[in-house]
């Protein structure tokens, strides 16, 4: 497996090797983002990239969204397309490392890119940046892929073991609106803190 870190990102989004991004918000997020109507909810975005989805919240109205990624690069690409997002909540840390307090923290492609090491302990850290009752919401993938990853695969059943000490699950069931490349691919959780 390659060594994980923040040059090895860097350098993927410096070469352009970028396969994960859509260049847009994912259908389901979209969605849920649709039906959300407090704009002062305390938003994490962990492992965003490009964060189409922060742009999205932030065209919606919402004003408190952190974009949180370890590489720079993509935070630098999204403040030149995004002038007035408050460059204070361009965060370029390790997740891990994160101190703060949430009401949502959404999950779109930063679980699959981990180490599958750490999954115990990136449900335990959602839970220590979520208030009591936020919501990790988001899409994981329900496949195991034939490559080593990144993007690394899963099962539901391996899933619900690092997510239930901590989270009551209100939503764990097969994607509906997935992109056409990963339909039949993708679970969507919403899961509320304990």
């Amino acid at each position: 497996m390659p060594e994980l870190s923040s040059e090895m990102w860097t350098h993927r989004y410096d070469n352009g090797q970028t396969g994960w991004d859509l260049g847009q918000p994912s259908n389901p997020l979209r969605s849920y983002i649709d039906i959300l109507n407090n704009k002062a909810l305390r938003i994490l975005i962990p492992g965003g990239g490009n964060g189409y989805e922060a742009e999205y919240l932030a065209h919606k109205g919402f004003k408190n969204t952190v974009l949180l990624d370890w590489s720079q690069p993509p935070l630098d690409a999204f403040a030149a397309r995004n002038a007035d997002f408050p460059h204070n909540q361009l965060v370029c840390e390790d997740f891990f490392g994160h101190q703060a307090t949430y009401d949502l923290i959404l999950e779109q492609t930063f679980f699959c890119a981990i180490d599958p090491s750490l999954r115990a302990a990136y449900a335990k850290k959602a839970h220590e940046l979520l208030a009591p009752s936020g919501k990790l919401v988001g899409v994981l993938f329900n496949t195991t892929f034939e490559k080593e990853g990144p993007p690394f695969g899963g099962t539901a059943d391996e899933y619900h073991v690092y997510f239930e000490p901590y989270f009551h699950f209100r939503h764990f069931e097969a994607c509906y609106n997935s992109i056409p490349p990963r339909a039949g691919n993708e679970l969507w959780m919403e899961l509320e803190r304990k």
